[in-house]
Formats: C-alpha cells, structure tokens, sequence
C-alpha cells in the first residue's frame, strides 16, 4: 500500500490502513489525513520527547493547534487537521487502544463560509453542446468525463471508482458508493447513457479486449484513472467558456446542485443526490439561489 512507510508509527499505519481498506476514504484524503499525523507526531516529539501519538492528552492536542494558529494556518486547514485527530482518535477508541477520546472537547475553529464556485448554465451547455468531440477514445473519454459530472454531481473519488456494472440503463440509473461506503442511486437522462454506451463501444475496441478490470474511466494506457487526468480534462474545455480560476471537478459538481436550486428542484432532494449527509452541508447553494432572484426582481419589479 503506498501510503504505509517507515517515517509514521504502527497505530497510524493501522489507522489508514482501516481508513483505506474498510471507511474507503478518498486517495486525496487519506494523504492529508497521513501528512496531518505526521505533522502531529513531529509536534509531539520537538515539544514533549513524546514519540506515539495515541499517547497525546487534551492539553497536547490544544498546544499543536495554538502553534499553527501562531503560525497563520488557515482555519480550514486547522479543522481539517482536527477532523484528521478526532478521526484517529475515535479509531484508537474502537480498537480498544485508549478508554478516553482526548479530542472530545477539542472545538473546531469558526470560518466564513464560501459560496461554492460555479460556471453558469450557458457557458456549460456550450461546451457540451457545440464543442466538436471526435469519435475516438481520447475525445469521448473527455466528452464522458464532463457530462458524467455534470450530468450526476458525482466527486471525483466516486467518478474514478464508477463500474460498468453500475450503471442501470433499463431504469436509468447509476449506483454510486460514496464516503463511508454509502451507496445512493442517481438518475440518468438519456443523452448521458447513450454516450456511455458509445464510449464503453470505442473503449472495447480501442483496448481490443485487453482491459482487465470493468472501471468506466481509464488511463491512455487502459490501467485505473487518476486525478490529474480528470482535473486536466476538466481545466481544458472549462478554459474554453470561462475565465474564473477554479475550473475542477468539484466545479462541475458546484454547477449541477447550483444549476438544480435555480431550476427549483427541492433542497432535501439535492442533498440525497450530491450523497451529503447533513443539509448543512447543502443549504450553502442557496446563497446562489437567492442572488438569482434578487436579480430577477432588481430587473422585474417597478419598485426595484
């Protein structure tokens, strides 16, 4: 397993080998979850010659946080890096390492939230729409690879891990296993499968049968995806309609649940389709919304 070595002690080896294997977190984050642990562990060592982290107390944890407050850690970085500890923490609880979660009266730090950066519905519809893609594997890759995260608001994670096996064409549907290996079904207009069933075609035959495994989105050279070959595809033909700087993946997934709210589709239902667990986490597209109709209304309204 690649992100196992030599520089991180047993129990967070055991950590993200459980994070991997069974929560399936994530390549992104399970990264950051190591480098934060790391990070810790070199805390603990320079301030308190205290080599495990499991050995940690409350008063620890809450003097490495002070440090990267006084060093101007963003606050989401910060938080990110608690998750990170309340996560590990947790686990050394379930494994019966510990009897006591020293993190349970760590709070994480106040943010400002952000509104979620979208391209709008016409400069998407574009790219969709008029760009030229050719009818050969590389073209139809990208083509599949912007209208599957458009089209369903999938992550990244879940597109690299998206099976031919789960999409449903009889009921137009696709199966997605999304954080915490929570499986949720997304529908899927015609258009959409239709591509699938065309690239999946190409693909066969540009492989010729050698492929080994039934993942949807492949490398050039027919082995697993990998982030930058979505990110890289996905910068491309943004860059065609758009100048803002984010043009990611997670854009595309910005722009479905965003485009979804101004169309009037119901919150709840964009929180079970975007795969969310709290509306919290949802209720931040309708700060777009709302920007939507005072803009209807300045325009619309004698009054305005």
């Amino acid at each position: 397993m690649v992100f196992l070595n030599t520089d991180i002690k047993l129990m967070v080896k055991s950590f993200i080998s459980y994070i991997f294997y069974e929560k399936r977190y994530s390549p992104t984050t399970i990264s950051s979850y190591k480098n934060d642990l790391i990070q810790f562990q070199a805390f603990l060592s320079e301030c308190y010659a205290l080599e495990n982290p499991e050995k940690a107390d409350f008063n620890m944890i809450r003097a490495w946080l002070v440090q990267l407050t006084e060093q101007d850690y963003n606050p989401r970085s910060i938080n990110r890096k608690i998750a990170t500890l309340k996560s590990y923490f947790k686990f050394l609880v379930k494994k019966g390492v510990l009897e006591i979660n020293p993190t349970l009266r760590v709070k994480t730090l106040k943010t400002a939230r952000k509104s979620p950066t979208f391209v709008e519905e016409d400069k998407l519809l574009q790219v969709l729409n008029q760009v030229q893609f050719e009818d050969n594997f590389q073209d139809l890759r990208s083509q599949l690879i912007l209208e599957i995260l458009y089209g369903t608001g999938i992550r990244l994670a879940e597109l690299m891990d998206l099976r031919w096996p789960a999409i449903d064409f009889a009921n137009k549907l696709v199966k997605i296993s999304g954080k915490g290996n929570k499986e949720r079904l997304i529908p899927v207009h015609d258009t959409l499968l239709n591509l699938i069933k065309k690239y999946e075609l190409i693909k066969r035959h540009h492989f010729e049968g050698k492929l080994k495994h039934d993942y949807l989105i492949v490398s050039d050279s027919g082995g697993l995806s990998y982030p930058m070959l979505v990110y890289k595809t996905v910068k491309k033909y943004l860059s065609l309609v758009t100048t803002q700087d984010k043009k990611s993946p997670h854009v595309l997934r910005h722009s479905f649940a965003t485009h979804l709210l101004n169309k009037g589709a119901d919150l709840n239902a964009i929180k079970e389709l975007l795969g969310h667990s709290s509306l919290n986490a949802t209720q931040v597209y309708t700060h777009n919304s709302l920007k939507k109709l005072k803009d209807v209304f300045d325009q619309a309204h004698p009054k305005a």
